[in-house]
């Protein structure tokens, strides 16, 4: 089996030499941050070159027995064979998915954020239906979550909700999520019990980290402090510690009311503005290069990604990828991946890196 098609397995273990021969150097730890810098990187490479070495042996392990049975016919090594080659095809699977991960934020952090459409409380309890689904998918997947803001709806829902989503590639699985998702269903505020369709925006950024550069000036930073709102005890409803920052040539808002303190709400606050302006700045290079290729993007923001029916029949349908599911609660409780891998098989060779 050649693995030249989709995977320079040659050039990562190169990089792993580099990096394990800088670690080496007894200067290593001269420069504390740079050094975990380098570790960090290490293990990313790591992840990569162990898995397909492992994956590697097992074809040529196969390849040898494979010869044998040639010569002999020996039935106990061809169960053995069989068994193997069954056991290799969704471990290559894992591999081919995670090939498609090479876009250069891929391998971090995400924030997600989830804003309401046009509707009232039927689109504010539907984003309020997909911050739970994201929170589950992350749990599912042994991430951390942590619930940045939330703005809670007057009768039910929300009206909009930050998450940081923390783990290995968690931007890199979510940024398909990115989009206009739609809900079909009988609406449960509607006393005729009429058929309904809500709207609801799912942003996806990559959090950003000290190793990305984004300048903002504090004079182009215009912020407001306010009470917070919601679950997290009489404390944070009596003094004014949740912070919204405004960046003015923008016009991006970000706000954070978790924790009680409103320095640190100021320092949340600043990096989910930071993650935002980063993914700006990437989404207008795409659209120039776009621009300059005369093509047009198959995945706009403010496109209708997936739909959501719970009524007549249950559905989820991902227009993109055309992909079906009809276990739409399954789904709901956080099961994105035939989604997921589905579009990183459609669309990631066109996303990663260059």
């Amino acid at each position: 089996m050649s693995w030249g098609g989709f995977f320079d397995l040659a050039a990562k273990q190169e990089k792993l030499r580099q990096l394990e021969s800088r670690m080496a150097d007894p200067s290593f730890w001269n420069d504390g941050e740079k050094a975990r810098d380098v570790i960090a990187e290490t293990n990313r490479v790591k992840g990569w070159v162990e898995p397909w070495e492992t994956m590697s042996g097992k074809v040529t392990d196969l390849g040898d027995m494979l010869d044998l049975l040639e010569v002999e016919n020996d039935e106990g090594m061809a169960a053995e064979v069989q068994a193997e080659v069954e056991a290799l095809g969704p471990a290559l699977e894992q591999l081919e998915l995670k090939n498609m991960l090479q876009g250069p934020d891929d391998h971090r952090d995400a924030l997600v954020t989830i804003h309401p459409g046009a509707g009232g409380t039927e689109s504010q309890d539907w984003a309020q239906m997909l911050l739970r689904m994201y929170t589950r998918f992350g749990e599912r997947h042994g991430f951390d979550v942590e619930l940045l803001d939330l703005q809670e709806g007057e009768e039910a829902g929300i009206k909009d909700a930050t998450l940081e989503i923390r783990g290995q590639y968690a931007y890199g699985f979510l940024k398909a999520e990115r989009g206009v998702h739609r809900l079909v269903r009988i609406s449960p505020f509607d006393s005729a019990a009429r058929r309904h369709t809500s709207f609801a925006s799912v942003f996806v950024y990559p959090s950003v980290d000290d190793t990305i550069t984004i300048e903002v000036r504090e004079e182009d930073i215009e912020m407001d402090v306010y009470r917070a709102s919601g679950a997290g005890g009489q404390h944070v409803n009596k003094t004014s510690s949740a912070v919204r920052l405004r960046h003015l040539p923008s016009g991006i808002v970000v706000a954070c009311q978790q924790e009680r303190s409103q320095h640190k709400n100021r320092a949340t606050a600043m990096k989910m503005l930071k993650a935002a302006l980063y993914q700006r700045a990437l989404e207008e290079q795409e659209a120039e290069k776009a621009k300059l290729e005369n093509t047009k993007t198959d995945i706009a923001f403010g496109s209708q990604i997936r739909s959501y029916v719970f009524q007549p029949y249950t559905m989820v349908n991902d227009h993109r990828t055309e992909l079906k599911v009809p276990d739409v609660q399954k789904v709901m409780d956080g099961d994105l991946e035939p989604f997921i891998h589905a579009y990183l098989r459609q669309y990631g060779a066109v996303h990663t890196d260059e």
